[in-house]
């Protein structure tokens, strides 16, 4: 899997996604089913790659299903929520981006493709909040963070007049 990985890596996605292919049916052939979730992981990222976004949901789906150590379950929720925004199952990936920020809230990708996602599902207003919340606090630009308060206070307030 290693070579596959670093095919994958090297720009080989096609030469790479072979490899995959046949450890997953060496795999199936010893197990039934394709049990090995790392692979199906990696199958599902080199699908995206090559931009086969539909043929990698349930590559993502079973590797999610079989368990993956917390690094790879956070790269294929991301994976596969990214995915159904772009394939537009915009309420899906909703689903599998706000489980996985709350499950990562350390990872702030998980905000901004949730705040991706809103957008496609006309809630401006929350991916606006979002996006602001998130600048506020990651920026290390300066101005961003002289006016950071600012920034988060008027995040979810946005349509509000004062008089």
């Amino acid at each position: 899997m290693q070579d596959a990985i670093a095919l994958r890596e090297a720009g080989r996605a096609e030469e790479a996604l072979v490899l995959l292919l046949d450890l997953l049916a060496a795999d199936s052939g010893r197990t039934g089913a394709g049990s090995d979730a790392e692979l199906l992981y990696q199958l599902a990222w080199t699908h995206d790659v090559l931009g086969l976004e539909r043929e990698a949901v349930p590559y993502y789906e079973q590797s999610l299903a079989l368990g993956l150590p917390p690094e790879q379950r956070a790269g294929a929720l991301l994976g596969l929520g990214s995915t159904y925004r772009t394939l537009g199952e915009y309420t899906r990936a909703r689903i599998i981006l706000q489980q996985a920020a709350e499950e990562f809230p350390e990872r702030a990708e998980f905000q901004a493709f949730l705040a991706m996602t809103l957008y496609n599902l006309g809630e401006h207003g929350e991916g606006m909040e979002i996006l602001l919340r998130l600048l506020a606090e990651t920026s290390g630009n300066t101005g961003i963070q002289d006016y950071r308060k600012a920034i988060s206070f008027y995040a979810d307030k946005l349509d509000q007049v004062w008089k």
